[in-house]
């Protein structure tokens, strides 16, 4: 782990992986096949990929009971629980239509309408994540969306893992597919025999997932094209280098490409915290993982002072941002770019990532900057309502006309001055 003084700008963006042209071809030759031949092609992808033959690609209700019977008691309230944190959370993101009316009769406003239809991808085998089906289908819910499906590669049995089902199930989600990858996001971007299209994609996936959500934008919304995972931990001379060292390691075991980054003003705790990723290393599991992400993203920044060190945090502009500094609440006002802010030593990241509420998807490689976590508003779309009066148009016609007649737009001012001229 490197440790460096500032002396110039920093960063923590990555070329987002764009596949190889062979992955691109790939992807936009599975999209097509799906769109020509349907469940047919997805039934014969998931044998390919996957290694499983399948009768259905539909969950059935037997599956459902037979994964509440492998789930751990503790680990189903620990769902439970977390469940109703995020679910809390996100009613409170809830928008109402409003409307507003003026003196001459002009009625304005904004209407609110959830989504028809939305997808979720969740993956599978090792990677298989209950929490993200909790942050996404939490706040499609809270949105009002009328459908919510969801797709994942089935194991090799033909099986989707027990806390998967369950999660879903304790969301009230059944419509559950045995089909993941490029071939997944086809079917829910189009439609097949068995898979009804929606609106929106959300979820994480591998590249073949990413490069085929991007393929499909346009013909439907998604969530983002996320990258590896990044944590900066903000910590004066008083912060505990034992707790640094471990949420470091905690976003750097997701992934070789993901970023572990420690911005302080004290020599002292950067030397401390060094030693401690090293040690800490030593009995992780996923070591070969998090230790080539240290190696090639992580950093220790030493600044002047803590001043410097808000400015630094605020180029970066992280997914993750905790404060482990003495008074660390007064800092929040002066962060302006992050994706989320744990606050104090005992606000971990993975409290986010599983527990508090907030969602855990985030906006990564710097473009917290102008992003926000996925919320309410990504399940929803905005109409304006607009409603002249006689006595208004009047009022304004006029300019309305010049200002069309500025564009060279005539036939937009004779749309006005027709009415005008009607009396």
């Amino acid at each position: 782990m490197r440790i460096i003084e500032v002396t110039d700008s920093v960063s923590l963006k990555r070329d987002l992986d764009a596949g190889t042209s062979e992955q691109r071809e790939a992807v936009n030759t599975i999209i097509e096949d799906v769109r020509k031949r349907g469940d047919q092609a997805l039934f014969s992808y998931t044998e390919k990929f996957d290694g499983a033959k399948l009768d259905a690609l539909l969950v059935e209700e037997s599956e459902f009971l037979a994964a509440y019977e492998q789930l751990d008691p503790g680990v189903l309230k620990a769902i439970r629980e977390a469940i109703e944190n995020i679910r809390d959370f996100h009613q409170r993101q809830v928008q109402q239509s409003w409307m507003t009316t003026k003196e001459d009769g002009t009625i304005l406003g904004q209407k609110v309408t959830p989504l028809d239809a939305v997808g979720l991808y969740v993956p599978g085998g090792k990677a298989a994540y209950p929490s993200s089906i909790m942050m996404n289908v939490i706040p499609a819910q809270a949105a009002g969306v009328g459908r919510i499906s969801i797709v994942t590669p089935p194991q090799k049995d033909g099986t989707i893992p027990a806390s998967v089902l369950v999660t879903a199930k304790e969301l009230g989600i059944t419509s559950i597919y045995k089909v993941g990858g490029a071939q997944a996001i086809a079917a829910l971007a189009y439609g097949t025999e068995t898979i009804q299209a929606v609106d929106k994609i959300t979820g994480p996936g591998n590249i073949f997932v990413a490069l085929a959500k991007r393929a499909v934008f346009g013909r439907v919304d998604i969530d983002m094209i996320a990258g590896p995972s990044e944590i900066v931990v903000l910590a004066d001379e008083n912060a505990n280098a034992q707790y640094i060292a471990a949420d470091l390691l905690s976003q750097a075991e997701h992934d070789e490409r993901a970023s572990a980054v420690l911005v302080t003003p004290s020599s002292d705790l950067a030397k401390a915290v060094k030693e401690a990723v090293e040690k800490q290393l030593e009995t992780l599991p996923k070591r070969e993982i998090a230790a080539a992400s240290i190696r090639d993203y992580g950093a220790v920044y030493v600044t002047k002072d803590l001043d410097e060190a808000v400015d630094v945090t605020n180029e970066l502009a992280p997914e993750h941002l905790e404060l482990l500094t003495e008074d660390a609440m007064a800092l929040v006002g002066r962060i302006r770019h992050a994706g989320a802010i744990f606050v104090g030593p005992y606000s971990s990241e993975p409290v986010g990532d599983y527990f508090a509420g907030p969602n855990h998807v985030l906006p990564t490689n710097g473009t917290a900057r102008f992003s926000s976590p996925l919320s309410v508003d990504d399940f929803v779309k905005k109409s304006s309502i607009i409603s002249y009066s006689k006595e208004a148009l009047q009022k304004n016609g006029a300019s309305i006309s010049a200002l069309a007649r500025l564009e060279g737009l005539e036939a937009h001012a004779r749309a006005i001055d027709i009415r005008l001229e009607d009396e």
